[in-house]
């Protein structure tokens, strides 16, 4: 307890490392599932709350930028007024707001200095290199999630039911060790790149195609905010080297696994696998619900209850998961697979703004200060929120990352640098002056 009143971001390492937990067989039938990093969470919470109270009157713990979560509120709680169900609504209000608004601000509050970034930014490449080391034994082994028939998909301790958890955190890992690896020098800086690369084996036996597509655009992102120099050359090369796989003997030929998902991702719009199609028919209902709720949306969690009403008739009945520890389920389709649209037909305009307005407010203050793993990290989650949304035990690591992120762009340049940050400017936790 000593230990956590002097370094209160423990609380936000422990809520991260609590996620590699196995969560066990999954009761559906409850709609709610509690796990050990959900209560770490509340604590995290708490112990901000007590150091906010605590803090010296003079000592800003948190900073003017973090206005930016104030819009987050105010458009979830006018959909929940507006809701027709607000029974239905109140609950997702409330896991909203733990996601974007309370568990961001506590690790903003915890994150004071160099320490404690390392204390959490550690904690999430150890947990993606935990997670990473699961997946790669599940996939060689046969005891991952199914996939063609075959459990081969590396998923991690989250298991089938969270198939994109391992593949987000892993992600994670991988853009923090690539911007601490430019920013270092010597042997740290070997072993960062060096970590980072061992990351993307398990990231491509996740078979998540999204997660990759996100992955090379947020490297792009941390290599251009660390030197366009530098990015202009691994573009250079990176084409190049597309060009001689894509005409060499065999390429594209998709014989193996991999070969044929990634394959399968220049096909998505000509002819889109069954999976991407019901992801574009959950696409066309969100916006149909929006259609007819366009301020302030259909309510929180209501886009399951009105998805039978304005899906398209192609759309399946549900989606298929399979592993040891679950067995097989048939699993409904109960959000449209984009956090944009999902807000959009839930919170309406005014709560897509406002959760744009704070994801593009924190790009924005990222690029300026030349920090490149808080906008590798932002670039990597908004293009991720492009086909995928929050829900299952992954979604707390996002809440910490979204937090460690504002925590490294909303503080004012101190002499305690932090990591990860490009040499363009003096070193710290936010914007230059």
């Amino acid at each position: 307890m000593r230990a956590l009143c002097r370094r209160p971001s423990l609380a936000a390492a422990a809520t991260v490392l609590l996620t590699c937990l196995p969560v066990g067989r999954q009761d559906l039938s409850s709609g709610v599932q509690v796990t050990a990093a959900d209560v770490a969470s509340l604590l995290l919470v708490a112990v901000a709350g007590i150091v906010a109270l605590a803090s010296h009157p003079t000592r800003a713990l948190v900073p003017v930028r973090a206005v930016v979560l104030v819009p987050v509120v105010g458009a979830a709680g006018l959909a929940v007024l507006g809701s027709p169900d607000v029974l239905v609504s109140l609950p997702g209000y409330v896991r909203y707001l733990q996601v974007f608004v309370l568990i961001p601000l506590a690790v903003l509050v915890t994150v004071r200095d160099r320490t404690d970034t390392l204390i959490v930014g550690g904690s999430i490449v150890g947990t993606a290199a935990l997670q990473g080391l699961v997946g790669c034994v599940q996939a060689l082994t046969g005891t991952g999630a199914s996939y063609a028939g075959e459990r081969v998909r590396a998923v991690g301790t989250f298991g089938a039911l969270d198939v994109m958890g391992m593949a987000s955190v892993v992600s994670y890992g991988t853009v923090i060790l690539l911007a601490a690896g430019l920013a270092w020098r010597g042997g740290r800086r070997a072993a960062a790149l060096g970590g980072a690369a061992l990351l993307c084996v398990p990231l491509a036996l996740s078979l998540s195609r999204g997660a990759w597509l996100a992955l090379l655009g947020a490297a792009l992102v941390v290599l251009f905010v660390h030197s366009r120099v530098l990015a202009a050359r691994v573009i250079l090369v990176g084409a190049a080297a597309a060009a001689l796989l894509a005409l060499g003997p065999g390429a594209g030929s998709g014989s193996d696994l991999l070969g044929r998902r990634l394959a399968s991702i220049t096909s998505a719009v000509s002819q889109p696998d069954q999976s991407v199609s019901d992801r574009y028919s959950l696409w066309l209902t969100a916006t149909r619900i929006w259609l007819d709720h366009p301020l302030t949306g259909a309510g929180p969690r209501r886009f399951a209850e009105l998805r039978d009403a304005y899906a398209p008739i192609e759309l399946s009945s549900g989606s298929d998961a399979d592993d040891p520890v679950n067995g097989f389920r048939r699993l409904p389709l109960l959000s449209p697979h984009n956090m944009y649209l999902l807000t959009l037909s839930e919170q309406g305009l005014l709560g897509l703004a406002a959760l744009c307005a704070f994801l593009g407010a924190m790009a924005w203050w990222a690029v300026r200060a030349a920090v490149p793993a808080a906008a590798g990290l932002l670039a990597w989650q908004g293009i991720d929120f492009l086909y995928g949304d929050v829900g299952g035990p992954s979604t707390v690591v996002t809440s910490v990352v979204l937090g460690l992120v504002l925590a490294l762009v909303a503080r004012p340049v101190t002499e305690e640098a932090p990591l990860w940050r490009s040499g363009r400017r003096r070193a710290g936790l936010g914007v230059a002056r």
